[in-house]
């Protein structure tokens, strides 16, 4: 890893005498990284590509660091060993950055805990310009019942670089009336000899449910999207199948796929995978126990690499296509959701998932979590209602990423 420490100095110190001043910390951190020293009138030398961190080395430096503001990275790390004044001059400059209602951190102290800082940064770093530049496929517009949900596109392309890209469903169903039985056939039998068992649907809901597999993904490809969220009910009632199956496959192949349109919920699945580099199970919340602190969620779709075993079943509000009951690991968990409409805000917790439940009414992949922090959000605060489980507890990397782009977390 390499950091580009942008230095700022008074005018009384030389740049030769800086590094020896300061010696102690920077000597220990070269143990860790490659650091390339960039004294702040050179900023204009770095790209938005550069990992850099603002390294305060004298004090009286407050008013160039307001000068070079504009060009310098956010959130803003500091990095002080406290000689010459540094730590004196960098809570000044933390506390204006606040007033700007600005994001920063002070890196001061032991190496080690300036280390973990610094890796978790640079993570984070690395996810942000992950993020920045996707473009995420809305087909068929969201589902009428996500009222609140919605996100305005010029905002979150603002704040986080992405693209959200309108496509019309008929483009789907158009593809979908191309496709062949002799196109998709062979898939469709490999996937169906991988399942525990095949209950309600029949071959040839196989067969259509491959072709809308196949549709959606030439539209991944066509228009170059990294995510695809579906209004799988319009798809229903225009084709008489559903996309439950091409989400699963799609999020098996790499490509984050959601259902009903729902934007908050595929950013939020874009976001885990450039974090934690995980897929994850998007679900409605369908039982609360407060007084457990557990949870039940449940959804027709889901990669089946995050599953030990799964059943080919049928959609459970249409009784028609094909969906993934889905038989997850017990084990540790991560509840997560981002939301607002420039996803701005966000919920993380851990827990553990305890039982794979078998309710005949709900839908069919269905998970029972014991949460590690109170299951009343869900009635009292909660934002909306899908959220995304990932297998794992990435509870402290996601809530740092979130928090480091300025997001407010809600309990």
């Amino acid at each position: 890893m390499t950091i580009h420490l942008i230095t700022f100095s008074s005018a009384l110190q030389k740049q030769s005498s800086i590094y020896k001043m300061h010696e102690v910390l920077l000597s220990e951190l070269e143990k860790f990284f490659k650091i390339k020293y960039v004294d702040y009138k050179e900023l204009y030398t770095l790209s938005e590509d550069d990992f850099k961190l603002v390294f305060i080395a004298t004090g009286g430096v407050e008013k160039f660091v307001v000068q070079s503001f504009e060009a310098l990275p956010q959130p803003m790390i500091l990095l002080t060993d406290g000689m010459q004044n540094s730590l004196s001059a960098s809570l000044e400059i933390s506390y204006w950055l606040q007033c700007k209602g600005l994001k920063s951190e002070i890196l001061h102290g032991e190496t080690e805990s300036i280390v973990q800082r610094i890796n978790v940064h640079y993570n984070n770093f690395e996810a942000q310009k992950n993020i920045k530049g996707k473009k995420i496929g809305v087909i068929g517009t969201p589902s009428s019942w996500l009222i609140a949900s919605g996100v305005d596109y010029l905002l979150s392309k603002r704040r986080w670089g992405i693209e959200f890209l309108n496509i019309p469903i008929e483009n789907i169903v158009k593809r979908y009336e191309e496709i062949t039985e002799d196109e998709v056939g062979e898939q469709a039998a490999i996937i169906a000899g991988k399942a525990l068992a095949c209950r309600e649907a029949s071959p040839d809901d196989m067969i259509r449910a491959m072709r809308v597999y196949k549709a959606v993904k030439q539209i991944c490809e066509k228009e170059n999207l990294s995510a695809i969220t579906l209004n799988c009910y319009k798809l229903i009632s225009m084709i008489g199948t559903t996309g439950c199956l091409a989400l699963s496959l799609l999020n098996d192949e790499g490509i984050v796929a959601g259902c009903e349109g729902d934007l908050q919920s595929i950013f939020t699945f874009l976001a885990i995978k450039a974090v934690v580099g995980k897929t994850a199970f998007m679900a409605n919340p369908i039982e609360v126990n407060i007084k457990k602190n557990e949870i039940v969620f449940a959804h027709c779709s889901v990669s089946t690499k995050l599953t030990e075993q799964f059943i080919i079943r049928n959609h459970f509000e249409s009784n028609s296509g094909v969906s993934i009951q889905g038989i997850l690991p017990i084990g540790d968990v991560t509840v997560i959701k981002c939301g607002g409409e420039c996803l701005d805000e966000y919920y993380v917790t851990s827990g553990r998932l305890t039982e794979n439940t078998n309710f005949l009414n709900a839908c069919r992949t269905q998970i029972r979590v014991k949460l590690d922090s109170p299951a009343d959000y869900f009635l009292k605060n909660p934002i909306g209602n899908h959220h995304l489980v990932i297998l794992g507890n990435y509870e402290e990397a996601l809530d740092a990423f979130f928090a480091s782009n300025n997001c407010k977390r809600v309990e």
